[in-house]
């Protein structure tokens, strides 16, 4: 039996369909990334106002003075930089506080570090006597009911006193924080307690840093 072969009918394009085709396509992109810039444009400045407003809530949380007013950020120095790492730590931000009488009264200092879910990024105010005055969570991961308890500043078993107030009137002193020393845990939340710590010895060695 023979077999009849079907050649395939070749295919051609109109060239100026092709040369259209691209046209339409480049002109879409071009919108497209024209409307993302504009949206990026007017949401912008929203983002970065929300963003200032979060900040100013943590350093106003960390410091004696209600009234103390802050400086723009500070550069972070490459001393800086080793004196929070010797602790797992990364500041990220740092900014003088201005006292109610116009007096140096420290420093808000902005601190990376690591608990049992991720990241936590917290704000700690370090007095000119290089003592803490406050720790504000900024934003975590940590498990809730569990980490999140000394996130959300609950009460220590026994004192009663918050687990981020008990570092208030820290400094070093007397050598390191440790948990298990002069920190306590929650328990459950030992490593969460060991991340935050390790961001307040950061904070206080950021400050020591800067002479």
């Amino acid at each position: 039996m023979s077999e009849q072969v079907k050649t395939k009918e070749k295919i051609t394009m109109n060239p100026k369909y092709i040369l259209l085709l691209t046209f339409t396509l480049t002109i879409t992109c071009i919108i497209v990334a024209g409307l993302l810039g504009l949206v990026n444009q007017v949401t912008e400045p929203n983002i970065t106002a929300a963003n200032k407003a979060k900040t100013v809530a943590a350093m106003s949380a960390v410091v004696a003075d209600p009234n103390s007013t802050f400086s723009e950020a500070l550069e972070i120095t490459d001393e800086m930089t080793a004196a929070a790492a010797a602790y797992k730590a990364k500041v990220t931000e740092i900014y003088q506080v201005i006292g109610s009488d116009g007096a140096n009264a420290g420093y808000a200092v902005k601190m990376d570090t690591s608990g049992s879910q991720g990241t936590i990024v917290m704000m700690v105010g370090v007095d000119s006597e290089e003592s803490v005055t406050g720790v504000s969570i900024v934003s975590h991961a940590e498990t809730s009911g569990i980490g999140s308890k000394i996130m959300n500043n609950d009460p220590l078993p026994g004192s009663g006193v918050g687990v981020l107030e008990q570092f208030v009137g820290m400094s070093h002193s007397d050598g390191d924080l440790t948990v298990g020393g002069n920190v306590d845990a929650i328990t459950g939340a030992t490593v969460s307690t060991k991340g935050v710590t390790g961001g307040v010895n950061g904070a206080l060695a950021v400050t020591a840093a800067m002479g």
